[in-house]
């Protein structure tokens, strides 16, 4: 006898199977087929630091969603997985091994050595991630997969560096950067977070220079670096201080001369209007300086130490400086006042260390040219998002964008690729390594000690993984790709930079479209973080619950742009919901099959032509079975539209409703009696329906639930033709089931959805009067015209399982029983007699044991209330509420002996 599926659902017996399957089977390859139509999709990478979070469950399942959708849809799907390098977290996870175990800096080791250690650190954990991909059912094509520091991504960076630098884009220069005192490296204006903190607001008085000039006061939150000003700056619309621009001001203290200028910079509302100019440490300040030609003091080093322009407070930390300073100007009669103010801080997006903007010689790329095409292509819709509305962050961003510092103080990563001169001075920047001063001929270089942005190198993922700069076949054909599945809270780290990048590079921009999803928070809606330990683990819920309900929860809640909240009953409905499906499939191919294991005639469809066609002539389908096919198509429609518009949370919706609701709940329970009956022709074709059913909800299922539809469809038995259609016969590279006129049966929806509407309202009935399941009933029906001739045509229907023994149609509602509970459906009224509904004796036995235990709770209250020890000892809100008990079971022990009188009557 052929085997079911087991009679638990329990994922970890398949999950990890079946991936093994399809990985060794290559369902995941994808191949240019000129016959296809290709559809490419890069997997975000992620670092080869971290482990598969709640955020990367979510993205990949979408991304899953999307590759296995098309997959079937006979598209040549390319999903290329990946990882990024992650310059700065990797290495300060290795330089943190390294001093913990070795106490060794990687100055101590030296760049060779210290690189060498990285790749081994990046041998043993590199791949943790990519294997916990796998866990949730990745369909990545792995034989491609891709890291932005292996030989083709490097080369890709390399000649994109020096295709910018030639063409005047890329420059070195001394600018204003931001400097992460922890981590040593300059960051761009993407890598620092911006946040509101509680602060002061120290207002200082700066005395006048010449005799008879009024002092200034000025209001800064960061008096430490007053040792850096060079001027003070007042708005020239601002009459209070139309009389002192041009004259001097005293530093306090230092005793060093500062101008004062006019500057639109200033906000006269704010403050006292006027503003401390401190070019080496704040970006503003340094426009400021740059319009005013103002010499640029930095008083602060590399480590957010003090330097000698601090004078006497050279050496102490920043924050150390600022109380010591602040004490020393308040004892000197400097201090006017201190404000309460939240302060916006700028933090290292890695270490979240306050960054301190530095004066500092780094390597940039030139912005303004770069965003424009980048900023056309959103504007003419060669590149669409998801939702719409991003539009506008995406378009803020490049058009307020500052030039892009791109190299990092760190060894891990991409090494710019420009070598120094050092006889002549001259900069070289190429390709190839150059071995002599091309200007001089000098064999004295050296190449610049600095890496690249690590968003550098994953701004050219899109095609750099397709093979660029060769113009492989892989590039032709799969780029542009065709989706960007990625957070909302990367647009300008990732995003921005992609579509620049692409579109100079290639001539097109990297994707069609831009589809953005929010964060999992929890049940709570906050951010998952370590600080709050509310982070939840995929992979233990994967272990709980399996990847398919992990899967099926998550875009099942997402909607594109918004965020979601991981709440642990949405996950276990999912698990229910595979159980339904579990038991349902079990279910159907227990009547698929005889005892000899083999397929029942038509339950596979072959030689008939019905299992893919819509020629239905030569079966006789009945009411419930073209209601089923009819409900099908529809669901085939709507969810294929839904995937389209990218509304995964709809499809995946309107796939559970028809599993669960119209499938399992219905059309299983409509056609067991003709399943057990002695009709074997209605057999076949109750057969046939169920497992062609079955097989088309499998596949509509599948880019959403892959293990559980795969391990079912393995089950089923299948057409020849059909199975020589797929590849290996996998349910991975079946056909995407069609909508189809031929399918749609309109007067059967209608005539099941009004039966379905009656029997429910009769269950509704029989629920609210407590009435057993088993108890048969009469019930009456008030319907006129095309309503009563369906619910008259599907009588059979509410017989079987409204468990009515008589049913009636009425044409008036004087005709139904006077004692009787209604429910009012569409376009009829059903009635219940009242006295069908209850056993009078079972009633009156349940409310006779209910009148004696009033009676003692009633005894108690009295007995208790009478006792003096307890009147009098008891707090008086306690014995208030016994008093009330009293009154209550009083009360219920009145209206139960009234029920009984009733009952008593009504059974004569």
């Amino acid at each position: 006898m052929r085997e079911n599926l087991a009679k638990t659902y329990d994922p970890k017996e398949f999950e990890d199977r079946i991936y093994k399957m399809w990985e060794e089977s290559g369902s995941f390859h994808a191949e240019v087929n000129e016959d296809k139509k290709p559809f490419s999709i890069v997997m975000p990478p992620p670092n080869i630091t971290g482990k598969l979070h709640m955020g990367h469950a979510l993205d990949q399942t979408l991304q899953d969603v999307l590759t296995r959708y098309k997959r079937m849809q006979g598209y040549s799907a390319l999903w290329i997985p990946g990882s990024d390098h992650a310059s700065i977290a990797t290495e300060v996870k290795v330089v943190n091994k390294i001093r913990e175990e070795e106490g060794k800096t990687k100055e101590d080791l030296g760049r060779e050595e210290f690189l060498k250690r990285v790749w081994d650190w990046k041998k043993e954990y590199g791949g943790t991630i990519t294997r916990q991909c796998r866990k949730i059912g990745d369909s990545c094509d792995w034989s491609r997969e891709r890291f932005t520091l292996d030989e083709g991504c490097s080369k890709a960076v390399r000649t994109f560096f020096v295709r910018l630098y030639k063409k005047g884009l890329i420059y070195r220069g001394n600018r204003l950067i931001n400097w992460c005192p922890s981590c040593h490296t300059s960051l761009s204006d993407a890598e620092v977070e911006h946040e509101d903190k509680n602060g002061e607001y120290w207002y200082f008085r700066y005395p006048a220079a010449a005799e008879g000039d009024p002092d200034i006061v000025v209001a800064t939150s960061r008096p430490e670096t007053m040792f850096g000003d060079v001027a003070i700056a007042v708005n020239p619309k601002d009459e209070r201080y139309s009389g002192i621009v041009g004259k001097k001001v005293i530093l306090p203290l230092v005793g060093r001369e500062i101008p004062v200028i006019a500057d639109p910079y200033p906000d006269p509302e704010k403050g006292t209007g006027a503003v401390k100019i401190t070019p080496a440490h704040d970006m503003n300040d340094f426009q400021v300086g740059q319009r005013h030609n103002l010499e640029i003091l930095s008083c602060i080093d590399e480590d957010a130490h003090m330097n000698a322009l601090a004078g006497k407070y050279q050496g102490m930390d920043r924050y150390e400086c600022r109380k010591q300073w602040v004490k020393d100007l308040s004892d000197a009669g400097y201090l006017v006042k201190i404000e309460d103010m939240t302060i916006p801080v700028g933090t290292c997006y890695r270490c979240h260390t306050v960054i301190e903007p530095m004066m500092s010689d780094q390597w940039f790329v030139k912005m303004n040219d770069l965003a424009k095409p980048a900023l056309e292509a959103v504007k003419n819709g060669e590149t669409e998002f998801i939702p719409e509305r991003f539009v506008k962050i995406y378009n803020h961003w490049l058009e307020n964008i500052q030039d892009w510092c791109i190299s990092r103080q760190l060894w891990w990563g991409h090494r710019i690729p420009a070598w120094y001169c050092d006889d002549c001075g001259e900069i070289i920047v190429e390709e190839e390594d150059p071995a002599v001063c091309p200007k001089c001929g000098s064999k004295h270089i050296h190449q610049d000690e600095d890496v690249l942005d690590t968003w550098f190198s994953s701004g050219l993922w899109p095609f750099s993984t397709l093979g660029w700069p060769e113009k492989t076949k892989d590039l032709s054909y799969f780029y542009p790709t065709d989706v960007l599945v990625t957070g909302y809270d990367i647009i300008f780290f990732w995003v921005v930079r992609m579509m620049f990048s692409g579109i100079e590079a290639t001539g097109k921009a990297p994707f069609k479209y831009v589809y953005l999803h929010g964060l999992v928070r929890d049940s709570q809606g906050r951010k998952m973080s370590k600080s709050l330990g509310n982070g939840i683990d995929p992979l233990e819920e994967i272990d709980r619950f399996g990847a398919d309900a992990l899967r099926f929860m998550l875009s099942n809640g997402i909607t594109p742009g918004n965020d979601m909240r991981y709440q642990e009953e949405k996950i276990l409905s999912a698990r229910n919901f595979a159980n339904k499906l579990w038991n349902a499939s079990r279910f159907v191919i227990m009547n698929l099959y005889d005892e000899e294991g083999n397929a029942f005639p038509m339950a596979d469809g072959e030689g008939l032509g019905l299992d893919r066609t819509d020629d239905f002539s030569g079966i006789s389908l009945k009411t419930e079975d073209q209601w089923m096919i009819s409900r099908l198509n529809d669901a085939v429609r709507y969810v294929t539209d839904s995937i389209d518009k990218f509304e995964l949370a709809l499809a995946s919706q309107r796939i559970y409703d028809l599993i669960w609701n119209e499938f399992c709940d219905w059309y299983v329970e409509f056609v067991k009696k003709r399943l057990w009956g002695d009709d074997e022709e209605d057999k076949k074709v109750v057969r046939f329906v169920l497992n062609m059913v079955l097989k088309n909800m499998l596949e509509l299922l599948h880019p959403f639930m892959p293990f559980i539809t795969e391990e079912i469809w393995g089950y089923l038995p299948h057409a020849p033709k059909e199975s020589a259609s797929q590849k290996n016969g996998y349910l991975i590279s079946a056909a995407w089931p069609k909508y189809s006129e031929n399918r749609h049966f309109e007067e059967d929806e209608k005539t099941i959805a009004s039966v379905v509407q009656v029997i429910t309202a009769i269950r509704t009935i029989r629920n609210e009067a407590e009435a057993k399941p088993s108890k048969e009933l009469s019930a009456y029906i008030l319907a006129a015209g095309d309503a009563r001739t369906r619910l008259e045509s599907a009588k059979r229907y509410i017989l079987d399982l409204a468990h009515v023994s008589e049913l009636r149609f009425i044409s008036n509602q004087t005709e139904a029983p006077q004692d009787s509970s209604s429910k009012t459906i569409a376009h009829a009224q059903v009635f219940v007699p009242l006295d069908e509904l209850v056993d009078y004796t079972e009633e009156l036995e349940r409310l006779r044991k209910e009148e004696k235990r009033l009676v003692q709770e009633v005894q108690r209250a009295e007995k208790k209330l009478s006792n003096k020890g307890f009147t009098d000892k008891a707090p008086q809100a306690v014995v208030e509420k016994e008093r009330t008990k009293k009154t209550e079971y009083e009360e219920m022990l009145k209206n139960t002996r009234e029920q009984i009188r009733v009952m008593e009557a009504k059974k004569g």
